[in-house]
C-alpha cells in the first residue's frame, strides 16, 4: 500500500515536472517567435511582447490589433566609429542601375489580368504552376510585352469623356470637362495634368505617423504615375473625431509630407462608419435574396423598406443601412471593412500601409474588370483571399454583393471569410485572385508551399529584410542568381549626396585607435565624418552587392507584414530601398523609370536618411504633441546609422520641433533633445549655443552605447 501510495506520488510529480517542462519550451517558443531571437537573459522573457499597432488588418497573419500607442522612445549615444559610419560607408559594392525598367508605361497601358492567372497559377481547377514563384516572377518582370498591351483607338481609357468615368474626380474637375486634358508633368508646386482618368489609392491609418507611414508614401512617390493618381488617407475619425487636424498640425513626422498635401499628392479623409450606404440603381441588390412582395410603407422621410437591410428613398436611390445594433458592435479590425466600403463607393485601389510599392499599379487599375485580391500564402482553396492590396470597381454589382455579405454576416470583412461566401455563391470568378509573386513573394515559403526555385533574393523570413550582411546565415541569398557578375563600384564612391546649399567648415577627424572597441567619443560634423577614410575590417555593416533592381524584381509589390520592433540595419535590402528612395528625393539619382524628382523638397524624417544638418523647409507643428512610438529601448548602432537625426528641439513640453520657443534661449550644456521623427535623443552637447534656430547648431558630440544588434527596440 505504502509503495503504490509513493509510486502514485512520484507519478503525479513527474506529469507536474513533464507538463511544466513543456510549457517553458513553448514559452520560449513564442517569446522567440515575437521577439525574433533568443532572449538574452531571464528578465527578457518578462518583457512585455508587441504592442498593439496601428491600421492592422486579417490581411496580416500576425493579425495585430488596431490600437495606437503614445509614449516615448529613449535613445543614448556613445562612441561613433569615424572610420566606418553611415556618411563615410559605401553604399554597395556594386553600382546600381536605378532605371531598371525603362520608360514608364503609357497611362492608357492595361494589364491582361487573365493572362497573369494563366501564367502565374495555371487553371483555377488544378492551380499547377501556384507553388513555382520564382517562375512567375521571372515570367513578370520579362513578360511585359505579352501581359502589357495598348487597347485599340477608341477604346483607350483617355479617349472616353470624363463623365462616363466610375471615378467622381478623374478628370480633376469634377467629371465636368468634356475630355481629358493634355499630359503635364508635375513640378516643385503642381501635381501636373493626366490624359486620362486619375485613379484613387486608399489607405487607412489610425493615431499618429510612424515609420511605416513614411515607407509606404515614399515608395508611392517613388514608383507611380502621380499626375494620374491621389493618394487618399484615410484617418479613423471615429476613434478620434479631431484626427486629420491633428495629422495636419500636430504630427511631427508626417510634417514632411504637407507640401504634397499641398500639392494635391496627399488627400487626407476622415473616416467614420457610414449608417448607411449607396447602392447602385442598374443592379438585384438584394443577392438572390429577394426583395419583399409586399415592401412597407413609408415613412415621413419616403423612405421604404424594400429588404432585409435595403430602403428605397423617394428618388428611387437605394441604400444598405445598417441598425443601431450593427453599429454597436463595429468590426474588431475596421480596415478590413474599410477597404470594401471605400471601394464600393470610390473605387481604385486598397492597399495596407506596410506595404512596399516597387512597379506602376496603373495597368493593373485601368481596365474595364480591374477587381482583384491575391492568394492567402500557398493556401489552394479558391476562396483563401488576401485583400492587403485590392480592387474593385466602384458601385457595381461586385461590389454591392461584396458589401452586403460582410455586413449580413455582422460585419465580418475577414478576407477568407468573404471568399467562402463569394465561392459558394458562384461569384469568385469575378473577383480575381492573383497569385502571391505579384505582391507578397516570399509569404509561400510559410506553409512550405513553394516548390522550385527559391525567389531572387532568397528570402524565407521576413526578418531577413531587416538585417546587414550577416541575414543568410546558410549563405542562401543569390542561390537562384544565374545573371551576369554586376559591375564593381570603386570603395568610395557615393551614389547620392545630400544638397545642403551652404558651405560647410572643413573640419578634422582625430583619428582613433587601431580597435573599433577602443573608438573615443569625438566632436564631428556630418562633412567630417563622410570625408573620413573608411576601413571595411571595422565595419559592423559591411556594404553588399545588393541594388533594388535586384529586389523581387517583377513584383509591384513587397508586403512588411508588420514588423513592428525592427529597425532596418545599414546596407540590409530595407535599406537599400531607403537609400535608392532618398537618392531619388535628393534629386541625385532617379526612380525605376528613370524620371528625377520635380516635387517639393522632402525633409528626412524617421526613416529617412539625409543627414544630421537638413532643417525643414517648411514651419513645423506646433502644440503639445505626443510621441508617436511606445516602446522605450536602449540605442544600438544599427538604429543610429539608420535613423540620424535630422532636426532637434529641446525637451518636448516645449512647442516646436526643430526650435525652441519662441523669445527663449539657454546655454545650458546637457539637453535631452526631440527630433522630429518622435525620437528622444538624450546626451547631446552644444557648448553654450543658443538654439532658436536648428540652422545654427554647432557640431555636436555624439555619444554612442553599443548594444547587441538582436537587442533591437
Amino acid at each position: 500500500m505504502g509503495k503504490s501510495w509513493a509510486r502514485n506520488c512520484f507519478g503525479v510529480v513527474q506529469s507536474i515536472f513533464v507538463a511544466t517542462a513543456l510549457y517553458a519550451i513553448l514559452y520560449l517558443l513564442v517569446v522567440i517567435y515575437q521577439k525574433g531571437a533568443l532572449p538574452k537573459s531571464p528578465a527578457d522573457l518578462y518583457k512585455p511582447s508587441t504592442p498593439n499597432h496601428p491600421a492592422s488588418s486579417s490581411s496580416d497573419s500576425a493579425g495585430v490589433s488596431e490600437s495606437t500607442p503614445h509614449a516615448k522612445s529613449k535613445l543614448k549615444v556613445q562612441n561613433i566609429n569615424p572610420h566606418a559610419n553611415w556618411f563615410n560607408r559605401p553604399e554597395s559594392l556594386v553600382r546600381p542601375n536605378d532605371a531598371y525598367w525603362g520608360k514608364r508605361p503609357n497611362p492608357d497601358t492595361v494589364a491582361n489580368l487573365t493572362k497573369l492567372i494563366e501564367e502565374c497559377r495555371g487553371s483555377y481547377e488544378n492551380i499547377e504552376k501556384m507553388p513555382y514563384v520564382y517562375d512567375c516572377l521571372k515570367y513578370l518582370a520579362e513578360g511585359e510585352k505579352e501581359y502589357y498591351y495598348l487597347p485599340a483607338r477608341g477604346e483607350r481609357a483617355s479617349e472616353q469623356p470624363p463623365s462616363r468615368a466610375e471615378y467622381l474626380n478623374s478628370d480633376g474637375a469634377g467629371n465636368s470637362l468634356a475630355e481629358y486634358p493634355n499630359p503635364k508633368a508635375a513640378s516643385k508646386h503642381s501635381i501636373g495634368q493626366c490624359n486620362g482618368p486619375i485613379v484613387p489609392y486608399h489607405v487607412y491609418w489610425t493615431g499618429p505617423a510612424t515609420w511605416r507611414v513614411e515607407l509606404f508614401i515614399k515608395s508611392h512617390l517613388y514608383t507611380q504615375n502621380l499626375p494620374c493618381v491621389r493618394l487618399w488617407l484615410w484617418l479613423d475619425s471615429d476613434r478620434d473625431p479631431n484626427a486629420v487636424e491633428k495629422m495636419l498640425t500636430q504630427d511631427r513626422l508626417f510634417a514632411s509630407f504637407l507640401p504634397l498635401v499641398e500639392r494635391g499628392d496627399i488627400v487626407l479623409k476622415a473616416w467614420k462608419f457610414p449608417s448607411r450606404i449607396p447602392l447602385p440603381k442598374d443592379y438585384d441588390n438584394t443577392d438572390g435574396v429577394g426583395y419583399y412582395k409586399n415592401p412597407g410603407k413609408p415613412n415621413l422621410k419616403g423612405e421604404t423598406l424594400v429588404a432585409d437591410g435595403l430602403i428605397r428613398d423617394s428618388s428611387d436611390q437605394e441604400w444598405l443601412v445598417l441598425t443601431e445594433k450593427q453599429m454597436t458592435f463595429l468590426p474588431v479590425a475596421v480596415s478590413d471593412a474599410v477597404r470594401f466600403v471605400v471601394l464600393h463607393i470610390h473605387g481604385g485601389a486598397y492597399f495596407d500601409m506596410d506595404v512596399v510599392m516597387l512597379r506602376d499599379m496603373r495597368p493593373l487599375l485601368i481596365g474595364d474588370d480591374h477587381s482583384f485580391a491575391e492568394r492567402w500564402a500557398g493556401h489552394p482553396s479558391p476562396g483563401d483571399y488576401n485583400t492587403a492590396i485590392m480592387s474593385l470597381t466602384a458601385n457595381s454589382s461586385l461590389s454591392t454583393y461584396l458589401l452586403r455579405g460582410g455586413v449580413r454576416m455582422g460585419l465580418n470583412f475577414h478576407p477568407r471569410v468573404i471568399g467562402v461566401m463569394a465561392v459558394k455563391d458562384h461569384r469568385n470568378l469575378e473577383f480575381k485572385m492573383l497569385e502571391t509573386a505579384a505582391f507578397d513573394p516570399i509569404w509561400t515559403e510559410f506553409n512550405w508551399a513553394r516548390q522550385g526555385r527559391c525567389t531572387i533574393p532568397c528570402i524565407k523570413d521576413y526578418g531577413q529584410v531587416f538585417k546587414g550582411r550577416k541575414a543568410f546565415p546558410h549563405h542562401d541569398e543569390w542561390e537562384s542568381w544565374d545573371g551576369p557578375q554586376l559591375k564593381e563600384s570603386r570603395g568610395d564612391w557615393k551614389f547620392w549626396e545630400k544638397k545642403t546649399g551652404e558651405k560647410r567648415e572643413e573640419r578634422s577627424v582625430d583619428e582613433p585607435a587601431s580597435s573599433r572597441s577602443n573608438a573615443q567619443p569625438g566632436s564631428y560634423d556630418r562633412d567630417a565624418l563622410s570625408k573620413a577614410e573608411y576601413r571595411i575590417e571595422e565595419d559592423s555593416y559591411q556594404p553588399t552587392n545588393r541594388t533594388l533592381e535586384n529586389f523581387f524584381r517583377g513584383a509591384w509589390t513587397y508586403h512588411v507584414h508588420n514588423q513592428w520592433l525592427k529597425v532596418p540595419e545599414p546596407s540590409s535590402w530595407l535599406n537599400v530601398i531607403q537609400r535608392a528612395q532618398d537618392g531619388f528625393f535628393s534629386g541625385d539619382r532617379t526612380n525605376p523609370y528613370g524620371e528625377r524628382w520635380e516635387g517639393p523638397p522632402l525633409d528626412a524624417v524617421a526613416f529617412g536618411l539625409n543627414g544630421l544638418d537638413s532643417p525643414p523647409s517648411h514651419p513645423q507643428p506646433q502644440s503639445n504633441l505626443h510621441p508617436p512610438l511606445s516602446i522605450h529601448h536602449e540605442y544600438n548602432p544599427a538604429a543610429y546609422e539608420t535613423y540620424p537625426p535630422t532636426t532637434y528641439a529641446p525637451h518636448p513640453q516645449n512647442s516646436k520641433c526643430g526650435s525652441k520657443n519662441v523669445g527663449e534661449t539657454s546655454t545650458r550644456n546637457d539637453w535631452d533633445f526631440w527630433d522630429c521623427s518622435g525620437f528622444w535623443i538624450s546626451g547631446y552637447k552644444l557648448g553654450n549655443e543658443n538654439v532658436d534656430d536648428t540652422s545654427t547648431l554647432k557640431p555636436f558630440e555624439l555619444q554612442r552605447k553599443v548594444k547587441d544588434l538582436e537587442n533591437m527596440w
